[in-house]
């Protein structure tokens, strides 16, 4: 089964490293209730020490960098959740470091904020037919132990992961045929029209040849001594910290400022705020009064990473029923769900899947308020009654005079869904909805979603690339009968013209025709509401200009703020030095 993995509109700081790439790399999944997590104490001891300061006391919020790191030196918060650090490296274990990822690089960089692709140890790449992605290798490029890189080190990874499924994290060969070498090009055959593949496939990252053609079992070696292409190396190891260096040999060289970067392996979020940390990536309560009042230098950036959505048991009456579905959305003030669940960091979200405005592009002009239901209890009626319910003094009724009723089941410990469930459950009281919460553990709740044993759940949907995004949510070849464990669409969403329009997204390379299907899988998320969109998740970046500057932003949203995954690949490349600390 595909792991969950979610985005929320909170996030504790925590060992990204333990989990598979998603969600900022597309995959073949559906509903991905996205990547965070548990609040951890942060909110709470930094209330208290505000209570403190504003009561007389003399405890102060105040960050400055540690002296014995220069200013050359990045302090990032990457590797938490664990007090020891094992020397994990294999670039295709869920137990990595968080640092395995500034060592080696894919083909391919994918924002996910938008999908947009960049080449990179591929220099360019082109799709002559849906089934063929040919991609040039990027000439000059050398290894940290002074080897070129070479089309067959690209070959061999593929034909690695094609040997160790277990390896393939983002499922490359579900939809490769064969790999082949022509000159400086590799050509990657598909076993069907897939174009959108080119993603999945670039994503993947290369490793050497020469290092990695001895290793007798890849998927228990960890590596501890790795050799890549990317811009740092693995410095000075301990249980409780490590540190990166620069790799003078890398191909962008000229473009890396950051000489050593250092990952502590345990601190709190109290400690990025006191400690002066150059780069996290964390929720932060108050994240003006906190992180912002601590240091003039740290800024922040949230940007929008997900969708935050209810998602019904279409196998279940009365979900499978689309008046119900629209008159649960129209009664939902999706302001308030937003501020409550986000503390006001994130907005109400849309109905038709795109994340807004990264994905402006794709969005279909013809539909209402680019799709943004806004709260109408007389609309929500309307609705009701079509579905065969009416008001009997303050409950929502069906023919036999029994009230409407259901679980919203949520995992145990995600405090900002929580939040949102429970606005969700007394704006439905309002019209006459009796709202229960189910909150089982993430396991219990990642088993509920799986085997259809849930009423309507809580769970992030979409992300960077657009097709995968619909792709997850939409495509009837994930389905599976209540009962029997989905890998993916997990609302169990069955239509034919779905089906078709995904398919012919899959079976051109022409952005037209693309944009058309993208145009129709739009009308299908409004119109029939196959999850009920709420509020954006967010992505939570946190850094410092008092060394470096050059830091992703909405003014140039080049990147996703991420410490983890291939996002500080661009970000490190981005960055300038500031020693004046501007």
């Amino acid at each position: 089964m595909t792991k969950i993995s979610r985005i929320s509109s909170e996030t504790d700081v925590r060992d990204f490293s333990q989990a598979k790439e998603a969600p900022m790399l597309p995959f073949r999944g559906t509903l991905q209730p996205v990547r965070g997590g548990l609040r951890s104490a942060l909110a709470v001891v930094l209330a208290v020490v505000m209570a403190a300061t504003l009561a007389g006391c003399n405890i102060q919020i105040h960050s400055q960098p540690d002296p014995s790191l220069g200013s050359d030196t990045m302090l990032v918060s990457g590797d938490t959740g664990s007090p020891t650090f094992q020397r994990v490296f294999n670039p295709f274990l869920p137990n990595k470091r968080t640092a395995t990822n500034y060592v080696f690089e894919p083909l391919i960089l994918q924002n996910p904020l938008d999908g947009e692709l960049t080449p990179w140890l591929a220099s360019k790449y082109t799709l002559p037919n849906a089934s063929t992605i040919d991609m040039t290798i990027r000439s000059g490029v050398s290894w940290s132990d002074g080897h070129m890189m070479t089309v067959g080190d690209v070959i061999f990874t593929f034909e690695l992961l094609k040997k160790f499924p277990a390896l393939d994290l983002f499922g490359a060969w579900a939809s490769l045929a064969s790999v082949e070498a022509k000159g400086d090009h590799v050509v990657f055959h598909l076993k069907k029209p897939d174009s959108p593949a080119v993603a999945i496939i670039g994503n993947t990252l290369i490793v050497s040849e020469r290092h990695w053609k001895d290793v007798k079992t890849p998927t228990t070696y960890e590596d501890p001594n790795p050799v890549g292409t990317g811009p740092f190396t693995v410095g000075a190891f301990a249980p409780q910290q490590y540190s990166m260096d620069r790799n003078p040999s890398y191909w962008q060289a000229d473009k890396i400022q950051v000489e050593h970067i250092v990952l502590p392996a345990t601190n709190t979020q109290l400690d990025l705020v006191a400690k002066g940390y150059d780069w996290a990536y964390a929720f932060i309560s108050d994240v003006k009064g906190t992180w912002g009042k601590a240091n003039q230098s740290n800024k922040w950036w949230f940007p929008v990473g997900g969708v935050i959505s209810l998602v019904p048991n279409l196998t279940k009456a009365p979900f499978n029923d689309e008046n119900l579905r629209q008159g649960i959305s129209h009664a939902l003030d999706r302001d308030r769900i937003a501020g409550s669940a986000s503390e006001g960091y994130m907005e109400a979200a849309t109905t038709v899947g795109l994340l807004l405005p990264n994905q402006k592009k794709y969005l279909d002009p013809s539909i209402p308020n680019s799709g943004l239901i806004t709260q109408d209890k007389k609309a929500a009626m309307d609705y009701f009654q079509k579905a065969g319910y009416t008001l009997k003094g303050s409950s929502l009724v069906n023919s036999a005079g029994e009230q409407l009723s259901f679980a919203i089941t949520t995992a145990n410990g995600y405090s900002d869904w929580l939040r949102a469930v429970q606005e969700v459950g007394k704006q439905l009281g309002e019209v006459g909805i009796k709202v229960t919460i189910k909150a089982p553990q993430p396991a219990g709740y990642q088993a509920a979603l799986a085997n259809g044993d849930y009423d309507m759940a809580m769970g992030g949907t979409g992300g960077g690339d657009v097709f995968q995004a619909y792709n997850n949510l939409l495509s009837s070849t994930f389905y599976e009968p209540t009962g029997k464990q989905a890998s993916n669409n997990f609302q169990r969403f069955k239509n034919a013209e779905a089906d078709r329009l995904l398919a012919a997204y899959q079976g051109t390379t022409d952005a037209t025709e693309q944009q058309q299907s993208i145009r129709g899988l739009q009308q299908i998320m409004y119109q029939q509401l196959p999850v009920i969109g709420l509020y954006y998740g967010g992505l939570w970046g946190l850094f410092s200009t008092q060394k470096f500057t050059g830091w992703p932003s909405a003014n140039d949203a080049y990147m996703a703020p991420q410490t983890y995954g291939v996002a500080p690949l661009a970000i490190l490349t981005h960055l300038k030095k500031d020693e004046g600390g501007k």
